[in-house]
């Protein structure tokens, strides 16, 4: 009640102030009224020129917001056009890799002319230190049947243990439960490769006759002999030769020319 009274008063007085400024100019020689105007604009034009600004800065920001949102949608544009990018090259990098595995199956195919073969590629590994065996996409309907010698690039893989419509198990020469009959490039003397527990790219040589003259650096090929491999498939190469006592104990230790750990292409031998 208080605050209305207090603003009917204040409006009074205002509106009194109004009349006697409006009858004081109506009264006042145009000469003075001038004088007033200048003080007017005095007081006035601060206001405007402050009212300018403020428009000005309102359009300035409004600008900003209207590049803001051409920014977005260029930016917008620009990572499309990423994605895009990026899906091209995995689709090169699909082909480089389709052309790399085309190559090595053409690699293989020239390397071993003599041999009819299906190729294949890894699609599974058991290289722990007991099993040491792969999986390849080729099976029984490609035409690959257990004992099949499968080989790669670099030389002997091992041989089929097993296969279904479209896989094959392959056991390999460095699984502790592989025997594989071998001779030294060298000498020509036979030797047995066997698997080593806990080595995945080494063999060891035994049964080498008394006679032999086995050196580091000998070249190891199958023999032909076993009734599996054929004759003449690269193996690997004698890293160290270990002497004993009896000569007859003595044994070689042979790296392999695969490296199975690494292995994703090869063939399978059907002839």
């Amino acid at each position: 009640m208080r605050r209305s009274k207090k603003g009917e008063i204040i409006g009074i007085i205002v509106t009194i102030l109004i009349l006697t400024l409006l009858i004081i100019l109506t009264n006042t020689e145009s000469s003075n009224l001038s004088y007033i105007e200048n003080i007017a604009n005095k007081l006035v034009n601060p206001i405007q020129n402050g009212l300018t600004y403020m428009k000005n800065k309102i359009h300035g920001n409004t600008s900003f917001f209207t590049n803001i949102n051409d920014l977005k949608a260029e930016n917008e544009k620009l990572i499309e056009k990423n994605n895009k990018l990026e899906e091209t090259l995995r689709e090169l990098e699909t082909i480089k890799a389709e052309n790399e595995t085309l190559k090595q199956y053409l690699n293989l195919s020239e390397k071993y002319s003599d041999y009819k073969a299906i190729a294949a590629d890894v699609i599974s590994r058991d290289i722990s230190n007991y099993s040491k065996t792969i999986v390849i996409n080729a099976g029984t309907n490609s035409g690959i049947r257990e004992n099949m010698t499968v080989i790669a690039a670099e030389g002997l893989v091992g041989f089929v243990i097993s296969a279904t419509d479209s896989t094959a198990k392959v056991q390999t020469i460095v699984d502790s439960a592989s025997n594989t009959s071998a001779i030294l490039s060298s000498s020509r003397d036979s030797v047995v490769c066997k698997g080593v527990l806990e080595k995945k790219r080494e063999l060891k040589a035994v049964y080498i006759p008394v006679d032999a003259n086995v050196a580091q650096g000998d070249k190891v090929e199958t023999s032909g002999l076993g009734g599996i491999y054929q004759k003449g498939i690269y193996i690997g190469t004698i890293s160290k030769v270990v002497n004993t006592t009896n000569l007859n104990d003595r044994y070689a230790m042979i790296e392999t020319a695969v490296d199975f750990n690494k292995l994703e292409t090869v063939l399978v031998v059907t002839n």
